[in-house]
């Protein structure tokens, strides 16, 4: 049978699928990497998305490198530190998240947090759950400390409340609350929890009223929270915490 795909109807997945069930990447991008020819299956290149294996007979490779069948899904909450990149491999080499956490499956970030910003980020190796919590219909929050320069007016609270326009786009009403103003050291404090996860938006619709970010940190997803688990630290999510997520409640 070999060189052949092998088709047992009652045991076949779309390929897409299995590539994000065993971590490659969230089941879009693993659409993306079949029409680019990068994935084979029992040695032969496939680019028709309607494709469908027997993971318990057909050999898939990535980019020429087996991808094993993994049969335990994992879900990871990390507290990620200063200084890491949210991404499976960085093409300058710096350090990502995948140095923080190690476990035998084959991870991805759900989402992403950029290199200065610190807090809660969810990986896993289910390419269906990565799909269903990215997607904005389910609007998941996202709460974070933001640290200003300066003393921040009310008018400017205001302004985050009610979406603020960042380039050609304007962000959704988001929660803001002030945790503190600090006059001697010339910094305020504010709680921000917004719905979408536009690049950087937290630093930028702080600059769009004119105020600059000297810290950033997401203590929740959600209802999950970081408070508990020291930065750099990670746990796995409870089978409660997982049901919350994709039910968003």
């Amino acid at each position: 049978m070999k060189g052949m795909i092998v088709k047992v109807e009652e045991d076949n997945i779309r390929l897409q699928k299995y590539l994000a069930n065993n971590g490659v990447a969230s089941r879009r991008k693993c659409e993306e990497l079949i029409l680019e020819g990068k994935v084979s299956v029992n040695g032969e290149v496939v680019t028709e998305l309607g494709t469908k294996i027997n993971p318990n007979v057909d050999k898939v490779a990535f980019c020429g490198k087996p991808v094993q069948n993994s049969e335990k899904l994992v879900y990871i909450l990390l507290n990620k530190p200063i200084g890491y990149v949210t991404t499976v491999k960085d093409q300058f080499n710096r350090d990502t998240v995948l140095n923080l956490v190690k476990v035998k499956q084959r991870i991805v970030p759900v989402g992403r947090l950029d290199m200065y910003t610190s807090g809660a980020l969810i990986l896993t190796n289910d390419g269906d759950f990565v799909y269903k919590i990215t997607h904005p219909k389910h609007e998941i929050t996202k709460t974070y400390t933001v640290t200003l320069h300066g003393i921040i007016q009310q008018e400017a609270v205001e302004k985050l409340r009610a979406g603020v326009q960042i380039e050609d786009y304007t962000t959704r009403p988001a929660k803001v609350k002030i945790l503190k103003t600090d006059e001697e050291k010339n910094i305020s404090r504010l709680e921000i929890t917004i719905h979408e996860g536009k690049n950087r938006q937290v630093r930028r619709m702080c600059e769009s009223v004119g105020s600059r970010v000297i810290a950033l940190h997401r203590t929740k997803i959600g209802d999950i929270q970081v408070k508990d688990l020291e930065l750099g630290k990670w746990r796995y999510l409870t089978n409660i915490e997982i049901k919350k997520l994709l039910n968003n409640k």
